[in-house]
């Protein structure tokens, strides 16, 4: 069912899909498109169901290659829903007593901007959610392989081709600079900071492998028990270089650039000695990094934004595995879908930093 007197997503009840009568219609269009990629199930009433029947809806959730999003009007989700809205991939109601649920002033209002959103990537948003389903309970390492992977396949793909053609032509990455990373020792303290403000830190080639061997470094020596992590300039790091998006000579090498090549996992190995201070407009891989390290400390006005679904693609800095390990895959699904940015009081509220 829809919403009455919309024209939006496909809307269901828990007792529908406990019994399989809810999204199971063609997963693709024609063209391969997804094809109603969205549904949207009403939680209000639900926990006066049997437990058996909320039971078998957390389970069909798993078998449904859409986006699941449950919806809840008159406020939290009762707690004998615990299970099923841990198996959503995202719930919205008016207020978030537990980090599945994303509170929404107006739970219906919500639904048409992630309507929207899907409905404007679709490919990228079916794909982003399910690398958060599977990725949630792999190894680091491993997890960081299936988000190159779902990287790889969208750069590839109609929606990112579209994003570039919107951008336009863009003048080739800047040349070389002397320190695009400083790195200072101080005993056993390793202070590792961006150095392209001119460029708001952009996560560049330059920047990544200076970056990268800073890290080594402290992998290597065992005299290094702690490691800063800051940028200079406005913002700690505005993410990807737009310049070099798309200049990658092929997929297969772009995903060894990401994972064997990146900072990601040199990050996680480190996450008991690192400390980041972010500040500013810290987007994409700004705060998809930092979100690996033990300890995140954000300055007064910081934001945090992920954009990467409106172009088409899905976070590719280790934002897939790294953000939901820190707030839950649910709020980072909406953190990616809406593009929104979240203040530093909401990033302190559920996790994603630890100080501010």
């Amino acid at each position: 069912m829809t919403l009455p007197g919309s024209a939006g997503p496909a809307w269901t009840d828990v007792a529908d899909l406990a019994t399989g009568a809810a999204g199971h219609g063609p997963v693709l269009g024609e063209r391969g498109q997804p094809a109603a990629p969205l549904l949207v199930v009403g939680l209000d009433g639900a926990e006066d169901l049997a437990p058996v029947v909320v039971e078998a809806a957390a389970r069909a959730v798993a078998r449904l290659d859409r986006i699941v999003v449950g919806v809840a009007v008159r406020g939290a989700p009762a707690p004998a829903l615990r299970g099923l809205t841990e198996a959503l991939d995202l719930t919205l109601a008016p207020t978030a007593p537990t980090r599945e649920i994303v509170a929404a002033p107006d739970p219906r209002a919500a639904v048409d901007v992630l309507a929207a959103a899907v409905a404007a990537n679709p490919h990228a948003a079916s794909v982003l959610a399910g690398v958060l389903r599977v990725t949630a309970a792999l190894p680091v390492r491993d997890a960081l392989d299936i988000e190159s992977f779902a990287y790889s396949t969208l750069l590839g793909g109609p929606e990112f081709s579209a994003w570039l053609s919107r951008r336009g032509e863009r003048p080739p990455p800047p040349g070389m600079v002397a320190d695009p990373v400083l790195a200072v020792r101080e005993d056993g303290t390793l202070r590792l900071s961006l150095n392209r403000p001119e460029r708001r830190n952009a996560y560049g080639r330059e920047v990544r492998d200076a970056l990268v061997a800073g890290l080594q470094l402290a992998v290597l020596d065992d005299g290094i028990d702690h490691v800063v992590l800051d940028g200079a300039g406005p913002s700690f790091c505005s993410g990807g270089d737009l310049d070099e998006f798309g200049t990658a000579p092929d997929l297969v090498t772009a995903h060894l650039v990401r994972t064997r090549g990146g900072a990601a996992r040199l990050l996680h190995e480190l996450r008991d000695r690192t400390e980041v201070h972010v500040h500013g407009s810290c987007v994409g891989a700004g705060i998809e990094l930092p979100a690996f390290a033990g300890r995140v400390v954000a300055a007064p006005g910081t934001t945090f934004l992920l954009p990467e679904v409106a172009m088409g693609l899905v976070p590719g800095a280790g934002g897939t595995v790294s953000i939901p390990r820190r707030i839950g895959r649910w709020r980072t699904l909406h953190l990616a879908l809406t593009g929104a940015a979240l203040d530093v009081g909401g990033a302190r509220r559920w996790g994603l930093v630890d100080e501010n």
